[in-house]
């Protein structure tokens, strides 16, 4: 199994879906006019959501109707909420940043990338924006791109995806061939989220990759480990990273735990075959 093939696998295809719907989490922000904030401030009031302009309380809720949407993949249901979000207020930029994870979806390049652009212009610091934008073209093997955008993200001030974009800023740059800057920044990411087990995967396959045997053991334990999480390629790698290790009795245990559990799979095919150094 090829590094790409794995890191698509495990972060989702073909836009991360995953990554992506959770990077919607709290994009949706609340804005407020100086004219409302300036009303507040001559009632001794703070501002509330209730002093935002109807407009703008449309389109936050048509958005977050089309990120419901989305998650479920209903792309053109979704779509025709952000067009009732950009009706009511065109400079909405989550709308377009939504908009523009729902043509990618779609396959429409060319809407999709105008889309995180105008979401972009409207707000530059936006880390959701900039962290998909990234990954969309990190997908497009726009490497260098993509690394720009998620390292922008990475410098937003109060940005709580810094662990998500670290692992995809990780993913892309083992796709891209650095590994050493893979393995940097997915072991960042590790620090900030040591249970995610989408992490310890990514960074053990990258220190596999390395000739990093322990390290990559290590990472790849702490998966397998957790109920309901493993899966064929997890077993599979540590069967392999057992076999560089030269202990016979733990790749063979993986790897009947691998035959067991998934035996139409093509890793349990590779144990069956002896192919540990297959890539």
């Amino acid at each position: 199994m090829t590094l790409g093939r794995f890191f698509r696998l495990v972060i989702g295809a073909p836009v991360a879906a995953a990554a992506l719907a959770a990077a919607m989490t709290g994009c949706v922000t609340t804005t407020t006019s100086s004219t409302q904030s300036a009303a507040a401030s001559d009632n001794h009031d703070i501002a509330t959501s209730a002093d935002e302009a109807n407009p703008q309380k449309r389109a936050r809720a048509r958005v977050d109707l089309a990120a419901a949407y989305f998650g479920r993949g209903q792309m053109t249901i979704a779509l025709d909420q952000v067009k009732l979000a950009l009706a009511a207020d065109p400079n909405y930029g989550q709308a377009y940043n939504l908009r523009g994870l729902i043509f990618a979806n779609l396959g429409d390049d060319v809407r999709a990338e105008e889309s995180f652009k105008r979401a972009l212009q409207i707000d530059p610091k936006d880390g959701d924006t900039l962290h998909n934008y990234g990954y969309y073209l990190c997908e497009h093997k726009r490497y260098a791109e993509s690394t720009t955008l998620f390292r922008q993200a990475l410098t937003v001030q109060q940005y709580r995806g810094t662990s998500r974009t670290l692992l995809a800023l990780g993913v892309c740059q083992a796709r891209a061939g650095d590994l050493a800057g893979a393995d940097a920044s997915l072991s960042r990411a590790y620090e900030l989220d040591t249970g995610n087990p989408v992490i310890s995967s990514n960074l053990a396959e990258v220190l596999y990759r390395r000739g990093q045997y322990e390290r990559a053991r290590f990472y790849i334990r702490r998966v397998n480990a957790m109920p309901n999480v493993s899966n064929a390629h997890t077993l599979w790698l540590a069967a392999r990273i057992e076999h560089r290790l030269h202990d016979d009795r733990g790749a063979t245990d993986f790897g009947v735990q691998l035959r067991n559990r998934f035996p139409d799979s093509r890793e349990a095919d590779s144990f069956a075959r002896g192919a540990f150094d297959d890539e």
